[in-house]
This record gives C-alpha cells, sequence and structure tokens, in this order.
C-alpha cells in the first residue's frame, strides 16, 4: 500500500497523453467484490480514476467516464470524509477519505457530469415546460435507471422548493 504522495506519482504514469490531475483524494475504496483498497480517486479532463498499489506487486486500476456518471455524493463523518459515484445503476463509494480536497474533487466532477444528454457546463435553466415538466422529465431518467430514487427525490425536492 502507497501512501498520498507516492499514489499520485503512479497515477500520472497510467494517465493519456495530455491528461492531468485536476482533483484528488486518498482513502479506502470498496471494490465490486467486497475488498478495499487505499488508494487515490483523481479527476482528470476526461475522466474519474482510482489507482492502489498492492502491497508488494501490481495495481488496481478503474476508470469512470464522465458521460456514463449519473452524479456523484460526498458525506462527512466525525473524521473521515466518503465520495459515492452512481453509473447507471451502480454505485462505487470511496470511505476514510483524510487526505485531498473533497469538495474540489466533487464540484469537479460535477462540473463535467452529462445530464439529459448536455454537458453540465453548457446547460442552462430550461422554463420551456416549467417545474411539473422538470419533475417528468427527472422521473424519466429515473425510470431509465440513469438516477436512483434518492437522487432523483434529491432533484424533485430542489424544484419544488422553487415553486
Amino acid at each position: 500500500m502507497a501512501n498520498y504522495k507516492k499514489s499520485l506519482s503512479l497515477v500520472k504514469g497510467h494517465l493519456d497523453k495530455g491528461e492531468s490531475i485536476q482533483a484528488s483524494v486518498f482513502g479506502a475504496y470498496e471494490t465490486e467484490n467486497g475488498a478495499v483498497r487505499h488508494g487515490v480517486f483523481v479527476a482528470t479532463e476526461k475522466r474519474l480514476v482510482f489507482f492502489a498499489k498492492k502491497l508488494l506487486l501490481g495495481y488496481n486500476l478503474e476508470t469512470f467516464a464522465y458521460k456514463r456518471l449519473s452524479s456523484i455524493e460526498q458525506s462527512k463523518g466525525a473524521m473521515w470524509h466518503a465520495i459515492t459515484v452512481f453509473a447507471s445503476g451502480n454505485k462505487t463509494k470511496m470511505k476514510f477519505i483524510r487526505k485531498g480536497n473533497v469538495t474540489q474533487l466533487v464540484q469537479f466532477v460535477n462540473s463535467k457530469l452529462v445530464h439529459n444528454g448536455q454537458d453540465s457546463s453548457q446547460a442552462t435553466p430550461s422554463n420551456g415546460g416549467g417545474i411539473p415538466s422538470q419533475i417528468q422529465g427527472l422521473a424519466a431518467l429515473k425510470d431509465k435507471g440513469i438516477l436512483t430514487d434518492k437522487e432523483f427525490l434529491s432533484k424533485k425536492s430542489e424544484l419544488l422548493a422553487k415553486m
């Protein structure tokens, strides 16, 4: 297991030419088979990358293209932070984050997410159908598995508060 600085150095060797780290955190990553790996989540211009050095030889590397992500959430405990990433009905979590800038990483990833076929950095609020129409659109995304129930309810509450 490598430390934060060493992990950042090692993950750079797996990035594409011209790709750079925009934000990063170090913590415990839960893999699909239930294993926990200590490593870094890095956000680049193109993707979110998890990298962990194995104890003796090798590494774990998992990438998440922004176009496949539906949302990212952050939470904070007494001594640590956590990030949960949602992608097409699946979720990935990094917990016990004590190093790096969680807020910066979450904000950067949110700026890269694609919603309704539009890059969120280019999206503008739509008043075409009003708030009820927007809620119907969110319900359709939930029905397609793009949004989780929790994400849907959160966005619905935000919209209803604007009425």
